[in-house]
């Protein structure tokens, strides 16, 4: 752990040193116009948590797509039963919210083990994109579920819980490495749904501690919402 780190971004983001690795990655690939730093990325981390606490209807739902009829998948139905899962699974990673200190092989579990509704799997591509290769083996690993190849095939379907999952991801990927996935504009500037609004978001924040304090100070500077300055 590095000390040169205000002592949230250590404590939010457990491994800072790696998350500005990771920012350095965004950087070398051009992946954003502006790249925030460390603390801008830990007050994103903190918009990301008051979600789970406070939108937990929009992460690990669906929307369009019924449950799949197998036993399992309706035990797993259940958020609560489908977590310890999750975990063994390492499909999820509940210190690194942000995904910047993850490895290729850990998101790439996310993506075929947890449930993205939507286009929210499109935050992770866009992350896969900065490993060479990483993209082309979440197609290739979609694609050996969807034609039953893998022998987990049933296993990963059911624990995303949801019909019809790996086929739209697999479709996406191939889309994203042809670079032919659109998203409509609502989608593209929303920090749930895409990699690129979520490091514009962070990088319109503060950029220090002090600031970060002065502005909530003034009433101008909420966890959920952010500046509000940066988006008025």
């Amino acid at each position: 752990m590095s000390w040169s780190h205000p002592l949230l971004s250590r404590l939010v983001l457990v491994w800072p040193a790696r998350v500005a690795e990771g920012l350095a990655r965004v950087e070398r690939a051009g992946l954003a116009p502006r790249v925030p730093n460390v603390w801008q990325i830990t007050l994103g981390v903190l918009r990301m948590m008051h979600r789970v606490l406070f939108r937990s209807d929009s992460i690990g739902t669906c929307k369009t797509h019924p449950v799949r009829r197998t036993w399992r998948a309706r035990l797993l139905a259940l958020r609560a039963l489908r977590l310890p899962f999750l975990l063994w699974e390492r499909a999820v990673a509940p210190l690194d919210f942000s995904g910047l200190a993850s490895s290729p092989e850990r998101i790439l579990r996310h993506l075929l083990g947890a449930h993205h509704d939507g286009l929210q799997f499109v935050y992770d591509l866009e992350l896969l994109r900065l490993f060479p290769g990483a993209l082309e083996e979440c197609r290739d690993r979609a694609r050996a579920i969807v034609d039953g190849t893998d022998p987990r095939a049933e296993w990963l379907r059911d624990l995303v819980v949801f019909e019809g999952y790996h086929e739209a991801l697999l479709c996406a990927t191939e889309r994203a490495i042809a670079g032919t996935l659109e998203i409509d504009e609502a989608a593209a500037c929303d920090p749930d749904v895409t990699f690129a609004a979520y490091l514009a978001w962070c990088a319109a924040q503060p950029r220090t501690p002090k600031e970060t304090w002065a502005a909530l100070r003034q009433g101008r500077y909420r966890i959920d919402e952010g500046l509000k300055e940066a988006f008025a």
